[in-house]
């Protein structure tokens, strides 16, 4: 690896839609609510930005195949505006394009979108197909719940973990979830739960109940992104800075060889080894003060952190009994909700993910603020399915640390 893009490039805006059942407005006005936000954020004009990426995982119908329907919503000064999909990494996708742009130094401001309208095509993820869309993540390796109960059955019996261990470190994952989200106002699902109820939720997948899968949302969240020098020259104090973006696709390995066991997602751990030394973390489980990871299932989020190396092999359901992800544990997962409860947009969550770090990190949170000084901010996406998939890394901090 070069030197990296690490402090090379400063948030300059972020913002975000609410996220959830959206029948009150269209992907444009999805887009216009976030990016509102940002721009009155980063205090600058439209026509000051120079390139722009609009990231959509599988909302065709709204957006169609190219970055036109930004560049119209938006009125985007006459700029370049590339469309990206990478499944559940789109978002970031997006943001990794504008930043590329301007740490290269192709662009002095760029922005980044992402959107989906899910509510609007019938996207589904149980194993009955929806009539008239072919949104239903029924692929040729069946629905996405099957396939990551599969990556917690195949967990607990490479670690021996008896099934109402796991069960219940899945439930602490979602009730977790759930009471983050009941303070995030923008939140899709924002009602609490306890673990009886999360325990006894009716079953999906075996062993993963309805209370451990993401709901499907409409969402939009935005950047904008310049380099630190014109960050300070428009005034900005408090300057957040890229420290890592790293995005890793498998190759066929996990599906092809005999070496992987089904238990842990291989680009993950391949993306956050890269990410670290981008970032010049040594120690994530000390380092890192906030995770948003990809939570699309609790199994997804628990395995994760072994994945991200805050927790040993085989003991991240333990740290999650013991509370070390809650609100107020030493690394907390999901502070504003997660997928599970925030929602999940498809083309929107990785730059969600990215905004609520940005906020915490800018003291911003409002009830869900956390009350240290945190430094590293990590964000993981995984698209796909645990045996084929992209992941994503991305690290936010002060400039200079």
């Amino acid at each position: 690896m070069t030197s990296g893009i690490k402090d090379k490039v400063a948030i300059l805006g972020m913002g975000c839609a609410r996220f959830g059942e959206r029948w009150d407005t269209d992907a444009d006005g999805l887009m216009v609510e976030a990016f509102e936000e940002a721009i009155a954020d980063a205090g600058i004009e439209v026509a000051q930005l120079e390139a722009a990426w609009l990231g959509v995982g599988f909302d065709a119908q709204s957006t169609g195949p190219s970055g036109i329907p930004a560049a119209v919503a938006l009125r985007l000064p006459d700029i370049g505006v590339t469309k990206v999909e990478n499944y559940c990494a789109s978002g970031t996708e997006s943001l990794r394009g504008a930043v590329y742009a301007v740490a290269s130094g192709a662009a002095d401001i760029a922005l980044a979108i992402g959107v989906e309208k899910l509510k609007d095509t019938g996207y589904g993820g149980l194993p009955t197909r929806t009539r008239g869309s072919r949104w239903d993540m029924i692929g040729v390796t069946g629905s996405a719940p099957g396939n990551f109960a599969q990556l917690a059955s195949a967990y607990g019996a490479k670690h021996g973990i008896g099934p109402s261990d796991l069960k219940r470190a899945m439930a602490h994952v979602s009730v977790k979830s759930h009471a983050n989200g009941a303070k995030n106002p923008k939140a899709h699902l924002r009602n609490l739960i306890d673990i009886d109820k999360a325990l006894n939720a009716p079953l999906i997948a075996e062993p993963l109940g309805l209370f451990d899968c993401c709901g499907v949302s409409d969402g939009a969240a935005c950047a904008i992104v310049t380099t630190p020098e014109i960050a300070r020259a428009l005034g900005k104090t408090d300057i957040v800075a890229i420290k890592a973006m790293q995005v890793v696709s498998s190759n066929g390995w996990e599906m092809q060889s005999d070496q992987w066991d089904g238990s842990y997602l291989h680009t993950t751990r391949v993306a956050a080894t890269k990410a670290y030394k981008e970032a010049g973390i040594t120690d994530p489980r000390n380092q890192l003060s906030l995770t948003e990871v990809h939570d699309c299932f609790s199994i997804t989020e628990l395995i994760t952190m072994e994945d991200l190396f805050i927790s040993q092999e085989g003991q991240g359901w333990k740290d999650v009994l013991d509370g070390l992800f809650d609100a107020d544990g030493r690394v907390p997962c999901q502070i504003d909700g997660g997928l599970k409860c925030f929602g999940h947009p498809i083309g929107a969550s990785g730059l969600r993910m990215v905004y609520e770090n940005y906020l915490q990190l800018l003291g911003r949170a409002g009830e869900r603020q956390r009350q240290d000084s945190p430094t590293f901010c990590l964000s993981h996406n995984l698209g796909g399915m645990p045996s084929q998939n992209v992941s994503s890394v991305s690290i936010i901090g002060p400039l200079g640390v």
